[in-house]
């Protein structure tokens, strides 16, 4: 089920992660889930989050509980 706003994203990514990134979750998720429909339906869900998770990590990355902009390394992009 592709995400047609921030605010349909799971209560668990809008109340961890900033605005933008879950702009950059959403965007990944539905592309993934495009992606991989017709190859995958099975593990589709699956799938669709863990690729929207590792777009957000090339951008931001935590420091405690909180998502701050940088890469996994910490690095600005």
């Amino acid at each position: 089920m592709p995400y047609a706003t921030i605010q349909d994203l799971p209560v668990s990514v809008r109340r961890h992660l900033p605005e933008h990134a879950q702009g950059i979750y959403l965007s990944a998720f539905n592309h993934a889930w495009e992606r991989y429909s017709s190859t995958e339906p099975e593990r589709l869900e699956e799938i669709a989050h863990r690729v929207a998770w590792a777009a957000v990590k090339r951008s931001y990355h935590k420091i405690g509980a909180t998502w701050v902009p940088g890469g996994e390394l910490g690095t600005p992009r």
